[in-house]
């Protein structure tokens, strides 16, 4: 039985077989399509000043809306010089199709930072929604956009936003490998880690400070955990045999791994700060790609036990598994909404690699993109949007998608290549 196998060694090839990084690694395009059934009517006025400053905050805010797949942007053109200090005529608005309209101004303070200012206004009733500032160096221009949306989002839906989070993602460039983390719509990408060698499946610890994460640099894989702020980080798991798909506790505690220790790969928790491994699974077939429930008490992981890749679920100390999925032979990749509620994951279906998504209190499966190399399914912290790898138009790509599949936006340039993204939690 080598299924799992072979999806392991596709997961690596995805690395090795990478085309070169865009020249500007920064300038990803935002590419929204889908028609969603409720999307709320926004207009964003460009912001005062947002042709002098080095960001154009109008721009990223309506993108953000427009990519949660709840908002559809209408023309501001023509708005005037709109602020958060106008009283907006709202009848035009109306006129336009807009039920809610954003004003807002950048502007350069004498300490050199930037002042970023807006205000929110629902033009079906004329009411002033509120707004807010922030001063910001110019290196968060971005997050002061993202705060915007946050804000505007969270206003108009009643459901925190997460356009000011953070994904993290790996790519190959000629043969260097990079972990990158990035904010929510891609752009932005810091380097957390350089390394000739392949790095594999990153993974947020809940409170968004720490990366576990798989590296080759020992030329055999082992499980590192990294601080982001600090860039500092430890050896986690380098036992004999492979060390692989780290996975945190919602605590923080504790990580269940991938561990070829005693023979083939099985599960096992081992404690944050390192130690001896407890092992959960005891089984003839392959065990890997662990995840914990929201609430801690049990372990979704996919395994061959029962002849081909299924996702099974069992208790987190371990104990009898129950298998979840049943549609198809080969389900891969698990990964659970906050809530609990949405299980998405990897089937083929026909040679191809297809994202679905499945409600877990009875729901059957469903194909959520028109795309056939998907990989690495990864939930947003408020459980509305889906991060994913594929390729599209012949093209690695980082895109999002809506958990119906009607809303999708490609986060990757030309020639990205991107791939294990992970979306992180709220920042706090």
């Amino acid at each position: 039985m080598n299924s799992l196998g072979q999806f392991r060694r596709r997961h690596v090839v995805g690395l090795l077989g990478a085309g070169a990084l865009p020249a500007a690694f920064a300038q990803f395009r935002v590419e929204v399509t889908g028609v969603g059934l409720t999307q709320l009517p926004i207009a964003v006025a460009p912001f005062r000043g947002d042709a002098e400053a080095p960001q154009k905050i109008a721009a990223i805010v309506q993108a953000d809306l427009e990519r949660s797949g709840r908002f559809r942007g209408v023309d501001a053109a023509g708005a005037g010089l709109l602020d958060e200090a106008s009283r907006p005529d709202v009848a035009p608005w109306r006129q336009r199709g807009a039920d809610a309209l954003v004003a807002g101004r950048v502007g350069r303070l004498s300490d050199g930072r930037w002042d970023v200012r807006f205000r929110l206004w629902d033009v079906v009733r004329g009411q002033d929604l509120g707004g807010q500032s922030y001063a910001v160096n110019a290196g968060d221009l971005r997050l002061a956009a993202h705060r915007v949306a946050d804000f505007i989002y969270e206003k108009l839906t009643g459901e925190r936003g997460v356009f000011s989070t953070r994904i993290a993602y790996v790519t190959k460039a000629g043969n260097r490998y990079n972990l990158w983390v990035a904010d929510a719509d891609g752009e932005n990408a810091q380097s957390a880690l350089a390394s000739p060698e392949p790095i594999i499946s990153p993974a947020w610890s809940s409170n968004g400070a720490q990366l576990a994460y798989v590296s080759f640099e020992s030329r055999k894989p082992v499980v590192y955990v990294h601080e982001v702020a600090s860039g500092r980080r430890r050896l986690l798991a380098n036992f004999r045999g492979s060390n692989s798909a780290p996975a945190w506790s919602p605590d923080g505690r504790t990580l269940a791994v991938t561990l070829s220790r005693e023979g083939g790969s099985q599960l096992y928790t081992i404690d944050a700060g390192g130690g001896e491994p407890r092992r959960l699974t005891q089984s003839a077939g392959i065990d890997t790609e662990p995840l914990f429930t929201p609430d801690g008490r049990s372990i979704y992981f996919v395994s061959d036990r029962g002849g081909a890749p299924q996702v099974y679920r069992m208790p987190a100390t371990g104990g009898n598994p129950e298998r979840v999925t049943f549609t198809g032979s080969y389900n891969i990749s698990p990964a659970l909404s906050p809530d609990g509620r949405w299980l998405a994951y990897i089937s083929r279906i026909g040679g191809a690699f297809k994202l679905q998504v499945m409600e877990l209190a009875g729901g059957a499966p469903v194909s959520v993109t028109d795309t056939t190399a998907d990989e690495s399914p990864s939930f947003a912290p408020n459980g509305r949007l889906i991060v994913y790898a594929t390729r599209q138009g012949g093209r690695e790509a980082l895109m999002t998608t809506t958990l119906d599949g009607k809303i999708k936006a490609r986060l990757a340039g030309q020639g990205g290549d991107i791939r294990e993204p992970d979306w992180g939690p709220f920042q706090r």
